[in-house]
């Protein structure tokens, strides 16, 4: 599934000139209205600092994330006017391909399937604090 989505996500994103990775980090500060840092993107994104770094470098280049104040890592970044754009033109996409991937499914099928997936991520967690 993890392959998939991100073959989906460079597909899709092509056509607005951006990677999946830029999906990732737009979706998420589009969900966090009151910004986020580097480090909080890494966690959400699951990716690496160097992963994060070039590509809020990129995106700022873009004019789609803008810092809160300087360069610092720590600076909190938003969206700005044209990356909350790009993140609302993302949005149906994104939904399109939830929508596809879920078909089939009754909602009780989906409510565990949820409830599972929710549980394995918590014992990997744990494990991992371990």
């Amino acid at each position: 599934c993890y392959k998939y989505l991100q073959r989906i996500k460079n597909y899709q994103m092509t056509e607005l000139g951006l990677k999946g990775i830029h999906v990732s980090c737009l979706f998420n500060l589009h969900n966090y209205p009151e910004g986020l840092t580097a480090t909080q993107l890494c966690n959400l994104c699951c990716e690496d600092k160097a992963t994060i770094s070039r590509t809020v470098a990129d995106l700022r280049e873009k004019g789609y994330i803008e810092p809160s104040a300087g360069k610092s890592y720590r600076a909190v970044l938003r969206l700005s006017e044209a990356g909350e754009a790009v993140a609302k033109q993302m949005e149906p996409m994104i939904e399109s391909w939830v929508s596809a991937g879920g078909e089939g499914l009754t909602d009780e099928q989906r409510e565990v399937f949820y409830q599972c997936l929710n549980m394995i991520a918590e014992n990997l967690k744990e494990k991992l604090e371990q």
